[in-house]
């Protein structure tokens, strides 16, 4: 790897997508957490996501069935640096073994209003274990108005340098203005409300119509994402699930 890579980190609560700049798609997507299968004794990382750009048909051989799951990020906040330094190791030996963390530099995302503790214990995982040689955090609503305003130079948030964006997350939600392409921090609003409380709802729903998916939250996140959907038009979409 030539010296001045730089190595991407959108580093969330659900899921970490990692990969190099200046490529189009991230190297790897993969759930932030362990999980213990029933068929396991101990925490291991899931397997990675299947690639967007893959025709194949992506073959799982882990069973996720019911299986214990620890994450390192709760409501979007980093409490448990020993378990993401387990995560980090996994991807940059299994999935960026062309990467040299000590040749190289980190774009990593962070929450908007992060905590100067949660911080020092990131600037601790980047710099002390794993030696990059620079860091540069950034957040997603600044990061979401930029790639907006380059897609589309004739665009709205383009010329007029400002847009609202609402970043929903997975155990929380942001409405964040960007003006002058730099987020500010004071017109920031937070709720404590994301995609994993949209997945819960979901498991209550179906167990107590139908069978019991409290412990399955990878099936059932699977489901939401892939069946549920925003109705523009209720009475019609519920005479048609009828």
């Amino acid at each position: 790897m030539a010296a001045g890579t730089v190595v991407v980190l959108d580093n969330g609560g659900s899921l970490i997508k990692a990969g190099v700049a200046g490529e189009l798609d991230p190297a790897v997507v993969l759930p932030n957490c362990l999980v213990r299968p029933l068929s396991s004794k101990k925490f291991v990382p899931p397997e990675p996501l299947p690639s967007p750009t893959s025709s194949a048909a992506a073959t799982s051989s882990m069973d996720l069935t019911s299986a214990a799951v620890r994450r390192p990020i709760d409501r979007g906040h980093l409490i448990n640096p020993d378990l993401q330094r387990e995560i980090w190791s996994h991807i940059f030996s299994t999935h960026l073994r062309h990467v040299s963390p000590a040749s190289s530099s980190l774009l990593l995302t962070l929450p908007l209003l992060t905590l100067p503790s949660i911080k020092r214990d990131t600037l601790s995982l980047v710099f002390e274990d794993f030696n990059f040689k620079s860091l540069c955090i950034s957040d997603s609503p600044s990061l979401v108005h930029l790639y907006e305003a380059s897609v589309r130079p004739s665009g709205l948030a383009s010329k007029t340098q400002c847009s609202l964006v609402v970043d929903c997350g997975f155990s929380f939600t942001h409405v964040a203005p960007v003006f002058q392409n730099f987020t500010l921090n004071y017109g920031v609003k937070r709720i404590d409300l994301g995609g994993k409380a949209l997945t819960n709802y979901l498991k209550e729903m179906v167990s107590y119509r139908a069978i019991n998916v409290m412990d399955e939250s990878f099936i059932m996140d699977d489901v939401k994402e892939k069946l549920c959907f925003v109705s523009l038009d209720v009475e019609r979409d519920l005479q048609l699930a009828k």
